[in-house]
Parts: C-alpha cells; structure tokens; sequence
C-alpha cells in the first residue's frame, strides 16, 4: 500500500434493510477517508448508523434482511464491497481488525479462549502447533490477561467482562492488522476497565495502526482521536479535526451532544437536551433529518436535504443553516 494513500476510502456507502415493516435505509451515502495511522472517532446516538456503516465495509451484516445497494470501499485497490468472499475473508481478520460491541455474544461459550484465538492466527499465519499457541499466549499477555497460558484453557463465562472484552482484542490483532475497528469497545464495563481497555487501544495507535473507534461518548473521543465523524440518521453530518470540532462545532446536531456534556470549564451552565425523537429510517432522506429537532430550522431545511460540504480544509458540514453556503463557496 502506498503510504500516501489513505488506508480506507468509502465513497457513497448505501445500506438498507427489508423489513416486515418496510424497507430500513440504515445507512445513507456515506463517504469517508481513513488516513494510514490515524485514529478516526465516529460518533452519535444510537440508531444514528454508527456500527451499520463499519460492519457494512466488511460485509457483516447480515444479508438478507440487509442489503448494500451502492457504494465502494477501497483498500489497497481493492473493493471490499464487490471483492470474491474468499478474497475478503483474508482481509477480514487478516489485514482488517474488529472489535465487537458485546463479547458475551462474539465469543463462543462452548469453545475454550485459546480455541477461537488460534482459529484466527491459523486461518492468517503460518506455524506449528506450539508456535502458534505460544503466540496466543503472547497475546493475552500484551492486553493485559494475566497468567496467559492458562487463560487459553478457559471459557468466556469464566472470565468478566473486560476480560472478555480483552480477548476481543486480542483475536483482533491476532494478526497484526494495518486497520482496526473497535464497535463501542468499553460498553457496559466499569471505569476502571474501560481506562484499562482505552489505553490497550491508545498503545496500538503507537504502533502506526489506523484505528476507527465507534461510540456515543465524545468524552472518550476528545482524548483518542485525530479525526471525528458525526452521524445522524444514516449520515455523517460533520467531519472535523478533534480540536475544531470541540472548540467550534458548526453543526447544530454536533453542538447539541457536546452542550450535553458537562464541561469544568463551564460551571454553572445548564446542560443542553436534544429535544424530540431520532428520525423515521423507513423514509429515504429528502430533506434534513435533523430538522424537526432543530432550534434554528429554516424553510429549505424541510425541502432539501444538505450535502457534506467543506468550509475549511479540513473541516465539512451538511447543514443550511447561518453561513454554511457561503463558507462552503470560500472553502472551493
């Protein structure tokens, strides 16, 4: 891979689901880079299409009900989203980390930790028996699982559940891969444990692998990431560097969930609430989904939906309102 192309590029990313109820659109045109190295925060509430969009890329979600019906995911020239399944199943795993939400579901009761962890490095890497069980041993080690030799012979309801979530991680990078995804990694853990798991996370950045971290806490953001994503209703409606979009949010859904933060630096304010519901998925976007939730709503809002446009170099917002087409304009 050239080090100067991004390590991933999805280009109009479109996923729906059929359901008894109508059809789902989930995820809606969404276009990203992921630059090598970098830590790439994706953030919003739930529903807003966060964990669709990422296992979309891999094509895990599941087909049928859901359905990618357009879109390119390019890494290392290839399509992951068109590519031979045998093809993408060397990529998956192999060059491609993920870390699910819940690893009480991702891992298997009935087979041992050591069982699923080996199954990844044999499928990926080459080596005998003992070779390859001293390496998953090594693994356990470097994320923290103390006496990992051991710990191979255990089963997950053995374990808590930050060391489940730990052995997650480790089957992630069983395999050294050149891009992680991490799906909200330290829900439903204590404090304690999601420092622990944070800082796992914040040591492989080190190591020069891109990272994308999905979750609804931008507290966690603030301090991992290079990049954010936010996404609303299937799509992202602000991309910024971390520090621009902390300290000059321009989308009002964006400014919302950081007033909703407490802040030291802001006592005595109260915090703000989002009022009203996430939208109605089971309509295509035709105007902003945002909209009826907006404090600062205008006629076209309601009349067309906006496109992610950029007002600096490195900053783009989908919203009409205030300046943002004469931003834009500046920006081009």
């Amino acid at each position: 891979m050239n080090e100067n192309e991004p390590a991933l590029r999805v280009t109009n990313l479109t996923t729906h689901f059929n359901t008894q109820d109508g059809v789902v659109h989930a995820v809606n045109g969404v276009s990203f880079d992921l630059k090598q190295g970098e830590f790439l925060g994706v953030v919003g509430e739930s529903g807003s299409g966060k964990s669709v969009t990422m296992m979309s890329l891999l094509r895990l979600i599941p087909m049928p009900p859901g359905i990618i019906v357009d879109g390119e995911a390019l890494f290392d020239d290839q399509d992951l989203l068109s590519v031979d399944l045998d093809v993408l199943r060397k990529i998956r795993g192999g060059r491609i980390g993920f870390i699910f939400q819940d690893p009480m579901t991702s891992l298997n009761p009935v087979l041992t930790v050591g069982f699923q962890l080996l199954e990844s490095l044999r499928i990926h890497q080459e080596g005998s028996s003992a070779e390859l069980r001293a390496k998953a041993a090594e693994l356990l080690d470097m994320v923290g699982i103390p006496d990992a030799k051991q710990r191979l012979k255990s089963y997950p309801y053995e374990l808590s559940g930050g060391m489940r979530q730990r052995v997650m991680i480790a089957v992630a990078l069983a395999c050294s891969p050149e891009v992680l995804i991490a799906d909200e990694p330290t829900t439903a853990l204590d404090v304690t444990i999601q420092a622990q798991i944070i800082q796992i996370v914040k040591d492989l950045r080190d190591l020069g692998r891109a990272v994308i971290w999905i979750t609804h806490d931008l507290g966690v953001v603030a301090g991992l990431a290079d990049r954010v994503l936010v996404m609303y209703g299937g799509e992202i409606v602000e991309e910024a560097l971390v520090d621009d979009l902390y300290s000059l949010p321009q989308h009002p859904y964006t400014q919302g969930l950081l007033g909703s933060l407490p802040r030291l630096d802001q006592k005595g304010q109260d915090l703000v609430n989002i009022k009203g519901q996430p939208p109605n998925l089971y309509s295509p976007p035709t105007s902003c989904s945002f909209a009826p939730r907006c404090p600062y709503v205008i006629d076209r809002c309601t009349q067309e939906n906006p496109k992610l446009l950029p007002i600096s170099d490195s900053h783009r917002v989908a919203c009409w309102w205030d300046t943002y087409e004469d931003k834009a304009r500046d920006a081009n």
